[in-house]
């Protein structure tokens, strides 16, 4: 072993001064930006329709848009409060106005879907959930692209988020991402069928289900091991289900077409109907394809089962 891996000589960062420090952090910041910007590759043109299709399926509307603006027909504005145990942080205006993404490129959308990273190279907070939109294709990266920039703009400054210094550091986040994140498309599992990988790419990318479905460590990041597995702390503070397939604590015991009738009109196997965030997510998977909902189906009831019982929240005064 130590021939393989030769003993080094340790560095005390504690002789160099708090700002020599300083110097260092920036620069291991700085090269894994420039890093990531350099893998982008050479970007064809998307497909409105298909775009229009990821776009729903991906829930771009529910988390970019406050519920007064939806009601008056206000999109994608952004400034919807996403309440967290590290502060209060509000959705960005991704309208194809100036105050949104209207000056971005297609590498720069790419750049924030793939890495995490606004145009000017700094790091989005997890709370947007590259870390799932990372798997999406770089073709549907284009679909979605090529619609969201035929949507109506709307002129509105992004609010501030409320949260403390150290978790609205978007520097510090480079090291949560070193631990946390891995960047690149989901690639087919060549021991599975096309269903089942569809099923995969549905849950673990466009529809982002773990960034709910899965609990969270101290950090925000989720657990490994747990996946899919729900948790007590959801968004805003709300339970999310167990979606493994555990007989006692999960859905081992649904059908095919049990998660057809959740996910095309949100009615559970018992005849009750999901609400909150759920129901909102419906109005997305409700526009899915017969073939799309199978495949999800398909999928879910093939990922390790785990028993965690999920204890409804009480209800909130």
């Amino acid at each position: 072993m130590s021939q393989a891996f030769p003993q080094t000589k340790k560095i005390d960062l504690r002789k160099y001064g708090m700002s020599s420090c300083k110097i260092l952090l920036s620069s291991i910041a700085l090269v894994c930006t420039l890093v990531m910007l350099a893998q982008v590759p050479a970007l064809a043109s998307g497909d409105i329709a298909k775009g229009a299709y990821i776009f729903k399926t991906a829930g771009c509307t529910g988390c970019h848009t406050r519920d007064e603006d939806r009601k008056n027909g206000i999109l994608l504005a952004g400034g919807r409060a996403f309440k967290t145990p590290f502060g209060t942080y509000y959705s960005p205006n991704i309208s194809p106005d100036p105050s949104g993404i209207g000056t971005w490129s297609k590498e720069n959308f790419l750049n924030a879907l793939r890495h995490g990273i606004n145009p000017d190279g700094a790091n989005y907070f997890p709370v947007f959930p590259y870390v799932s939109y990372t798997k999406m294709s770089d073709q549907d990266v284009l679909h979605l692209w090529a619609y969201m920039k035929t949507l109506k703009p709307v002129a509105r400054k992004n609010q501030d988020h409320d949260v403390n210094i150290i978790f609205g550091s978007r520097f510090l986040m480079t090291f949560w991402k070193l631990m946390n994140f891995q960047a690149g498309a989901l690639q087919p599992d060549p021991d599975k069928d096309k269903t089942w990988n569809r099923g995969r790419y549905l849950v673990d990318a466009l529809g982002h289900c773990g960034e709910c479905h899965t609990p969270r460590d101290s950090l925000g990041a989720l657990k490994g091991g747990m996946y899919l597995s729900g948790t007590s702390n959801g968004p805003d503070g709300n339970t999310v289900p167990n979606i493994t397939p555990d007989k006692k604590t999960g859905i081992g015991g649904w059908t095919v077409d049990d998660f057809d009738s959740l996910l095309s009109m949100g009615m559970l196997p018992d005849g009750d109907f999901v609400g909150g965030s759920m129901g909102e997510a419906i109005e997305n998977t409700e526009s899915l394809t017969d073939t799309d909902r199978k495949a999800i189906a398909i999928y879910l009831k093939t990922i390790p089962a785990i028993s965690q019982k999920i204890e409804k929240s009480k209800s909130k005064k």
